[in-house]
């Protein structure tokens, strides 16, 4: 069995974090805002995801009053498939619920229906779409959400 772990991501992990970045989404983040977000943004949580104590994934939310919103979750290529990137979001989510969040959010692709899917397994549901959110390809998302 393979032993898998999720701990707070720190700035030495941004290189990994980076290439998994780019392997997951055609409009990455770039280093440095990812640096921002783990030394400047209050608000922000970001978790590496380690499969034999090899970074394979990472996930972050923004808790701003009584409210998560889903920043990120990608699993390296690689690794998908495997359930992992469920193991990530359920993460969030009793993260999210450890520090009394009341809603918790994100923005998933329309035509991303596995993600969808997921979501919905655990509550979350539509709440509206943001037309043409992703810049890549003006691709609309939905927003889903939950009461905790």
């Amino acid at each position: 069995m393979n032993d898998i772990n999720i701990r707070p991501m720190e700035e030495r992990d941004l290189s990994i974090v980076k290439d998994i970045e780019n392997l997951s989404f055609s409009a990455p983040w770039s280093e440095e805002l990812f640096i921002k977000e783990l030394t400047e943004n209050e608000h922000a949580h970001y978790f590496v995801l380690l499969y034999d104590e090899k970074i394979v994934g990472y996930a972050g939310l923004w808790i701003v009053m009584n409210d998560a919103q889903v920043t990120h979750i990608a699993i390296h290529p690689d690794y998908r498939r495997r359930q992992l990137g469920e193991k990530l979001f359920k993460y969030l989510l009793n993260f999210a619920i450890a520090k009394q969040v009341e809603r918790f959010s994100l923005e998933v692709r329309v035509s991303n229906i596995a993600a969808q899917k997921l979501y919905r397994k655990y509550g979350l549901v539509p709440g509206g779409i943001r037309k043409q959110y992703y810049t890549d390809n003006q691709e609309d998302a939905i927003v889903m959400w939950v009461n905790l």
